[in-house]
């Protein structure tokens, strides 16, 4: 009951997405070519949170331990 409920809100939200975006207007090779370009640009967008945002993040976190008092690392060492 509670899987038909889930399945029933997600083809909501998948119609709401197709009235706000007019696709459902579309013919189903430009739906195809439209979907894949947002799924791509989504991939991209996750990709480039993850790898990018993660490495910038640990240096930030380094640089921060570092003025801190960690042991390991000096300040002057990490700006060098």
């Amino acid at each position: 009951m509670d899987v038909k409920r889930a399945w029933r809100s997600l083809y909501w939200l998948f119609c709401q997405f197709e009235l706000i975006t007019c696709s459902y207007l579309m013919e189903p090779w430009e739906k195809v070519l439209f979907y894949s370009f947002n799924l791509a640009v989504l991939g991209l967008l996750f990709y480039t949170a993850y790898a990018c945002l993660a490495a910038q993040l640990g240096s930030a976190f380094q640089l921060l331990g570092s003025f801190l008092g960690n042991p390991r690392h000096n300040a002057l060492a990490v700006l060098k």
